[in-house]
């Protein structure tokens, strides 16, 4: 027998661990759409809860995009790519923009990482400490990426001049996961932005609360209108709407590989739109 094994057991214990809920000190500003730089309603006027995993509470209630949002959001970033400023800026301006972004982060770091941490159920620290600081790089590391994306002169036999040129791709569908929702909007927005691509992002339904605040503090930024579109919503309604809209150039996808095996189906069988899929899993843990 082992006279210290219930004391390391009691150490574990919740019979000591209880507390008061803390209610974050934060307000939740932005629960709608933001298509073409406004803030809006769901077409269908729908809106679905955002809980608070702690206490299965409900933080707030978020409109639910489904067809006819993300509709309006893909034609907002199609006008905007079309005949908007961003693509036609030079690489150096749309970098400066995303510059001013980061350090709107810094100034807003506190509500953010207060609501990442509320939305999604991490602690605090991680979220102020690692996170916010990681999120606020990650945008400035691409921004200094868009002056540098170039092409190649190729050497070529007989008399021919080969040139390869980048270009934009156009219309960026944009579907992210909820266990890192701030980072995963940075890896996803951060390099179609510096490329001057728009963009139609759908957050998790479960964490929708920061890729909103964020997208606000972009157009604070100076980012044009309907270049970034967030519309909130189900995996069913807006993402399969968002991965078979015929007018989207490219679906980037974050989640299951099962959900992902839906998404390349969706855009294979309405445009062959390009697709780029991070795929997987969890590891199992005994807690």
């Amino acid at each position: 027998k082992n006279p210290s094994r219930g004391r390391s057991i009691y150490r574990f214990s919740n019979a000591a661990a209880l507390e008061e809920t803390i209610t974050p000190p934060v307000k939740v500003s932005y629960t709608q759409h933001l298509i073409n730089g406004q803030f809006v309603d769901a077409a269908s006027g729908k809106t679905f809860p955002t809980y608070d995993p702690r206490t299965g509470e409900v933080i707030a209630h978020v409109a639910e995009g489904d067809a006819e949002d993300v509709n309006r959001a893909v034609a907002a970033a199609r006008k905007a790519f079309d005949e908007g400023p961003w693509p036609k800026m030079s690489a150096y301006e749309r970098s400066l923009i995303m510059l001013r972004f980061a350090d709107l982060v810094d100034k807003h770091r506190g509500e953010l990482a207060t609501l990442e941490s509320w939305d999604s159920g991490k602690p605090y620290e991680q979220s102020a400490k690692s996170e916010l600081p990681s999120f606020a790089r990650l945008f400035r590391y691409y921004a200094g990426w868009a002056d540098k994306i170039h092409g190649l002169t190729v050497p070529a036999d007989g008399n021919f001049h080969v040139q390869t040129l980048h270009e934009p791709i156009g219309v960026a569908g944009q579907i992210i996961p909820w266990n890192f929702p701030l980072i995963m909007f940075a890896w996803k927005v951060g390099p179609a932005l510096a490329c001057g691509n728009t963009i139609v992002l759908k957050p998790a339904e479960q964490t929708p609360l920061t890729a909103l605040y964020a997208a606000k503090l972009f157009q604070e930024a100076g980012l044009p209108p309907g270049v970034l579109n967030v519309v909130s919503g189900y995996g069913p309604s807006a993402g399969a709407a968002l991965a078979c809209h015929m007018d989207v150039d490219k679906i980037a996808f974050t989640g299951s590989t099962e959900t992902g095996k839906i998404v390349l189906e969706l855009a294979a069988k309405s445009n062959l739109k390009a697709v780029t899929l991070e795929l997987g899993g969890k590891s199992p843990f005994i807690v």
